[in-house]
């Protein structure tokens, strides 16, 4: 009987993961990432854009406060599941979902932009109506209603930001002011070009632009009025940025750590960059295309190449059904706004579609970005198309298990970005442009450089205007795109070491796959793995494909 008893528990610890085992997570999981886009706050990035309910938006206490308890209820059922017992790909989800529940605590607590920052309010209101302006016209009833219920919303969240903001950095005060500067001429513009993309009554549209446009003013106003009262000291400090490392991020650095990884780097990329420009004196430098039309032609057949060249090196797979990473001509109503990143990645309901970045007329005067894209679109379509971003996003939003489609950080998915611009470079994608591989050069210059001017700005080692200026200097880069980075980096710690740190991530996780696999290697594989699950962070990928899971915080 004994012996028989033995048996039957041997054979129910070998039994397969239950269904009914994971199902408070996966509730959990399910009922996270519906609350979560309806609260989520909205930001300048790109890569965190989701799949929105319509509707208007609140930001009173009342409403931030509500949302703390339903973070607290959150919490509690994630720390009541034990997953100890699960194999390391579940683990891997309780530990997302965990890290994503700390991204909320960030926000609402300790990195609270809601208390701290006057251009979190913009971000509410412009970037939240530009995000809706990216995606393609004409709109129809649901999407016109939708983007003026936004401009609709904007008053009332200035009035809660009025009410909400407590003693905030007086830089982030200023920044927030000079953004709003002649912001009623730019609405005005805006609505006028959109007027005829959507199924609104044009006096319905501009009386809404008009009472948005005084609630902005009397914001900049009152922002003006309260900078000189407001305190310097912009920096969040050691123990705030240690949470986002360790809880959010789920990075095993220390802010010492990061800033030696980004100098050194930044040595690598400065010599490596030395080393092509000697060897490319007598070629001639790269132009910039002369005309809108032909740099939309010129980045079409390019990507093209870039998906063929993916294919046939063995490199990663592109299935049919990804569509394409396009350029097109920025509309008037998008370009008035300006508060947005340009482009539209699409969504899990619109991967039909085709990913547009939005560009403007090419010239010598076009900054750090622009310039490069003009004169090689390959480097942005690597990096934000395909095998980038869009490419990458779309893998995940079609992802079998429902816990890995939804953004959570970008430390992946800044990280394979980066990779991915370094690691065609090596492949040879740009071996018929040496000036193109200069350009790769220097965006590993600023990527590295981001690192310690994102760190210094946290721990207050850098003031806003000196982290500008030393941008503008080392990368080097020009005045506006040098401070519109610092503003970024301030204003969003954690952002800016995800490229460089992330690459550095994936590049260990490489080797280290390389060097366990040996002969049983695959370059292919490795990239169809990480990319598929660019959601989730370096640290927990490698735990569930090399079972190590010595990288993941405790």
């Amino acid at each position: 009987m004994k012996k028989t008893f033995t048996i039957i528990l041997l054979i129910a610890a070998a039994a397969p993961l239950r269904a009914q085992d994971t199902a408070p997570l996966d509730k959990l999981a399910d009922d996270f990432w519906t609350w979560r886009a309806r609260y989520a706050p909205f930001n300048g990035d790109d890569v965190p854009r989701i799949e929105r309910p319509g509707g208007m938006r609140d930001w009173s206490r009342a409403s931030i406060d509500n949302r703390r308890k339903d973070l607290t209820e959150f919490e509690a059922r994630w720390k009541k599941i034990d997953a100890n017992k699960w194999p390391i790909a579940k683990q891997v989800d309780y530990r997302l979902i965990g890290s994503a529940l700390s991204r909320v605590r960030w926000e609402l607590d300790v990195n609270p932009g809601w208390r701290r920052d006057p251009t979190f309010y913009i971000g509410q209101t412009l970037t939240a109506l530009g995000e809706a302006l990216t995606v393609p016209a004409p709109y129809d009833e649901a999407r016109s209603r939708e983007i003026l219920t936004r401009i609709d919303n904007i008053p009332s969240i200035l009035e809660q930001g009025m009410q909400n903001l407590q003693k905030p950095p007086a830089p982030f005060a200023r920044v927030a002011a000079q953004a709003l500067e002649n912001i009623r001429p730019h609405l005005h513009q805006m609505a006028s070009a959109l007027a005829k993309s959507t199924t609104l009554k044009e006096d319905e549209l501009y009386a809404t632009t008009d009472r948005a446009s005084d609630a902005l003013e009397k914001y900049r106003i009152f922002l003006q009025q309260s900078i000189p009262s407001l305190p310097n000291e912009t920096a969040l400090g050691r123990d705030a940025y240690v949470f986002f490392l360790k809880k959010v991020a789920l990075m095993p650095y220390s802010p010492e750590e990061l800033l030696a990884m980004g100098r050194q780097e930044w040595s690598r990329a400065v010599a490596f960059e030395a080393y092509e420009a000697n060897r490319n004196k007598k070629v001639p430098p790269l132009k910039i295309a002369d005309n809108i039309d032909n740099w939309i032609k010129d980045a079409a057949a390019k990507e093209l190449q870039v998906r063929e060249f993916l294919e046939s090196n063995d490199i990663l797979t592109v299935p049919d059904w990804v569509q394409h990473y396009t350029l097109r001509s920025t509309p008037e109503y998008l370009r008035a706004v300006g508060f947005s990143e340009t482009d539209d990645f699409t969504s899990p309901s619109r991967l039909n579609e085709n990913c547009i970045r939005y560009v403007p007329e090419p010239s010598q005067n076009l900054g750090y970005f622009w310039r490069a894209t003009a004169m090689d679109p390959r480097p942005i379509c690597v990096h934000e198309g395909i095998p980038g971003h869009y490419f990458q996003l779309c893998l995940s939003w079609k992802h079998e298990n429902p816990i890995r489609r939804h953004y959570y950080d970008s430390g992946a998915n800044e990280g394979i970005g980066f990779y991915a611009e370094e690691m065609m470079l090596q492949a040879g994608l740009f071996d018929d442009s040496p000036h193109t591989r200069e350009i790769i050069y220097n965006f590993m210059r600023l990527r590295a450089l981001r690192v310690e001017v994102d760190v210094k700005l946290a721990l207050g080692q850098f003031k806003l205007n000196e982290a500008a200026k030393y941008l503008h200097d080392k990368v080097p880069m020009d005045d506006q795109t040098a401070r519109q980075e610092a503003i970024a980096f301030a204003t969003g710690p954690g952002q800016a070491i995800s490229y460089q740190i992330g690459k550095l991530q994936i590049v260990k996780f490489l080797a280290d796959a390389r060097m366990k696999q040996s002969d049983r290697f695959s370059l292919r594989a490795f990239h169809d793995f990480v990319w598929k699950n660019g959601n989730i962070p370096v640290s927990l990928q490698r735990w569930e494909y090399l079972g190590d899971a010595s990288e993941v915080p405790k």
